[in-house]
């Protein structure tokens, strides 16, 4: 049955799971906050792009107000606690500044194949490692779920919200896998440019050929 949910649409992609901080300073958004601290409701952040809210969004749970400011202004804490479809979208929710929307649940699943989970993530400690990552991958990599780690892959807006649509975690391993197939050379090359320019001008050891 669709609900009635508060909507901050942003142009970033939130994953189920991850924990968002934010300020807080638009008199709409003040607002949606203190409905969310007083009445106990979530909220949702649909991605912003091309111009336009994106028709799947991620449900919010407030989880802190880390601090007020005297202007009403305020930091807070926040996590992503599921995935919703907008049905029907109203740039004002009844009596309120912020916008709102009947959704419906956006049904996915964290449940990989753990063959593909470790090969996940041995591309991704490579890349971590060429790009000096410092992010612990869990005592599990064939656990590994592919939310966890994709804001820090190389992935575009539009791709991150491609990967959010994917609702079967074994087709994200594969679309994952892929871009990072396809990313990997071009970190590879990347670095050892960047190792070269740093041995411009020192002392080099290199064995020549026999010939």
């Amino acid at each position: 049955m669709d609900k009635l949910l508060p909507l901050f649409p942003l142009q970033l992609v939130v994953f189920p799971g991850q924990s968002l901080n934010l300020h807080i300073f638009e008199p709409r958004y003040r607002q949606l906050i203190k409905d969310c601290e007083e009445e106990g409701i979530t909220f949702g952040i649909p991605a912003y792009i091309g111009g336009k809210v994106m028709e799947i969004g991620a449900e919010i749970r407030l989880k802190s107000i880390e601090k007020r400011y005297p202007n009403g202004e305020m930091d807070i804490k926040t996590e992503g606690c599921g995935l919703f479809k907008i049905r029907k979208f109203y740039r004002t929710a009844p009596g309120k500044l912020y916008s709102a929307a009947e959704v419906e649940p956006f049904e996915y699943n964290t449940r990989g194949d753990a063959l593909a989970g470790a090969r996940l993530s041995k591309l991704v400690a490579e890349l971590f490692d060429l790009l000096k990552v410092k992010k612990d991958l869990g005592d599990s990599p064939e656990s590994l779920s592919t939310f966890s780690f994709a804001h820090q892959v190389g992935l575009t807006l539009e791709q991150e919200y491609e990967l959010l649509c994917i609702p079967e975690e074994r087709e994200r391993q594969e679309w994952m896998e892929a871009h990072l197939e396809k990313l990997l050379p071009k970190v590879r090359e990347m670095e050892e440019l960047r190792r070269k320019v740093q041995m411009n001008g020192h002392f080099r050891n290199i064995t020549p050929p026999e010939l």
